[in-house]
This record gives C-alpha cells, structure tokens and sequence, in this order.
C-alpha cells in the first residue's frame, strides 16, 4: 500500500463525503420524492450539511472500490473546516475500517467547492452540485466529471429517485453514467443487478 499511497491518496480525498457514527439498521428507503434541490447556484447550509451519509451509488474508482456498507461523517472543526471521517468494509464479513481527512470549504462558492487533504499534505477538490431541499440526498463530483457520488441519510434509497439523479449527473453535469454502480449497503444487495461487486465475499 505504501507505492500506492499518493495516488489512493488523492482520489479518496474527493469520495469522502459525510458521516457520523450511526447503526445500518432497518431505516425506510429515501422517498421518490420531489427531486427539486438546492441547484448548482443556490448556497448549501454548512452546517445540515454536517453528520451522516450513506454513499448510495459511485463510479467506482482506486480507492473505493469493492467496498460494502460506505458510510462518510462530517464535523464541523471551526470556520468553513470540515473533518470527514470515510469507513467501509471490504465485504460484509470484513471488519470495519476507517480514512479521515480535513477539508475547507470556499464560502464565496456557497459552500459548494471543498478542498480536502489527506495525510494533511495531499489536496485535491470536490464540488457539492446538488442536495435535496430537506438535505435528505446529495450529489458530489469531481474535475474532470471522471468521478461523482450520489449519498443519502439513510441507507436505502426509492429505484425511482435513484434513477432521477442519475440521470441528473449525465444529463447536466457530463458524468458518465454507463460506469456509475451503486453500492451495497446490506448484505442481501451483493450480486444484485446494478451493485458494485465486494473486494471479499
């Protein structure tokens, strides 16, 4: 892992996103939904921003890929700083592992453009482009549109709502969907159609 560090490094800073420290239990599916959103120009709230989420789908990339049950945590640690906490399993029968990395926020974009560092010495950048109005889901990307994220509080998310954002990230932000995967959050997801497959089964 050390060769590979740097590069591991760089791309996990921008998947990184949000979570606290909360069971995966029997929460209800993220509701179809009226699919408005706070829009690319519209300012995001820091601090609902703040607490967990569940990564839901992702075009799956070095650093995450094959992970099961990814769940991100954000903390607010002062003005426009951010801690985010990334932890995932490499399968469902693995035990649970953790990144953290620090981030700032650019108030001037709405808080929309982060800066993150891992190791406290690799930066890289993120956008935030959409979240629900209620910050129930939310959509995060990355220069270059190679990568992009689709996370909710919960970790189901409706078929139909799925679909939208989807949809949403090809059609308005040039990401390229035929690779985006969703991620397993329960065990009974693995080998469904869809599903990124576990590094372990």
């Amino acid at each position: 892992m050390s060769s590979n560090r740097p590069l591991r490094a760089v791309l996990l800073i921008s998947l990184v996103s949000l979570l606290s420290a909360c069971a995966f239990g029997d929460a209800k599916p993220t509701p179809p939904a009226e699919v408005a959103t706070t829009g690319p120009g519209a300012p995001i709230d820091l601090q609902r921003f703040m607490g967990t989420w569940y990564v839901i789908g992702r075009v799956p990339n070095p650093v995450e890929r094959g992970h099961v049950a990814s769940v991100n945590e954000y903390a607010l640690r002062g003005d426009q700083k951010v801690s985010i906490t990334y932890r995932y399993r490499d399968g469902f029968s693995q035990p649970l592992q953790e990144l953290t990395v620090r981030a700032s926020v650019d108030e001037k974009s709405g808080n929309h453009n982060w800066r993150t560092w891992f190791y406290k010495v690799v930066p890289t950048h993120t956008r935030v482009l959409e979240v629900a109005p209620d910050y129930s889901w939310a959509m995060l990307g990355y220069p270059g549109r190679e990568m992009a994220w689709i996370f909710a509080r919960q970790p189901d998310m409706d078929k139909e709502l799925y679909k939208e954002l989807a949809t949403r990230l090809r059609d308005q932000y040039g990401v390229n969907t035929d690779k985006l995967k969703r991620v397993p959050q329960h065990k009974e997801q693995v080998d469904r159609l869809g599903f990124e497959v576990p590094n372990v089964r």
